[in-house]
């Protein structure tokens, strides 16, 4: 009885010593994909940190259409649907009521309740402006004016800011007349933060339009 009451105490020693000799880790990884919400569908890509690729062989996201749409829009609202500023600009993208006509959008509510709708109309209009501003972009893509290397997701964002007439105006001044907002914010500005983004996947046309 002494004998197994000596094994048993012992036994429970011995656990007790390995439990308490072996804490957990914990393994801190950086997430190789995100999820992200915004017209109501939910993607799936990797990580926008750069640095969390470097011996793999695969696209970086962030200068992707993806990575522009979202900085463009966290710098006109930080990304927020229901948005509308001091003068009336609207939505994650702050568009005027004439920019939303123009795309074929006439219901001001329903376009600020809907964030599909919102982000449709962020692409019409991406279309219409390549179309409008095809010439420019071939001519200029790949030159550096006034300071600012030219390309064409720095052309489209600054017409995104101010048109794509102030965006021509630019070019026939070799950029010397500055474009700016209602709030001071330079077409140049544009032009230069939000370039080297790939936008292959907008297709010119000029009658970009959707239906709400």
């Amino acid at each position: 009885m002494i004998k197994k009451w000596y094994f048993y105490a012992g036994l429970i020693v011995i656990i007790t010593f390995l439990s308490l000799g072996f804490k957990p880790f914990s393994l801190k990884a950086k997430p190789w994909f995100i999820t992200e919400k915004t017209d109501g569908a939910e993607y799936l890509f990797p990580s926008e940190e750069e640095d969390d690729y470097p011996n793999i062989s695969v696209p970086y996201t962030g200068n992707h259409f993806i990575g522009f749409k979202e900085a463009v829009a966290f710098k006109e609202s930080q990304g927020k649907y229901r948005k509308v500023n001091s003068i009336g600009y609207m939505g994650k993208y702050q568009f005027g009521s004439k920019t939303l006509r123009s795309v074929g959008i006439h219901n001001e509510k329903a376009f600020l309740k809907n964030p599909a709708l919102q982000e449709k109309a962020f692409v019409a209009l991406l279309s219409k402006n390549k179309w409008i501003l095809r010439r420019e972009i071939a001519k200029y893509e790949g030159k550096t004016i006034n300071g600012v290397e030219i390309t064409e997701s720095g052309i489209l964002a600054a017409a995104h800011l101010g048109g794509a007439g102030s965006v021509k105006n630019f070019f026939k001044n070799n950029g010397n007349r500055h474009f700016r907002d209602a709030y001071g914010t330079s077409l140049r500005s544009y032009m230069k933060a939000f370039g080297g983004y790939d936008l292959s996947y907008i297709e010119a046309d000029s009658n970009a339009t959707i239906n709400d």
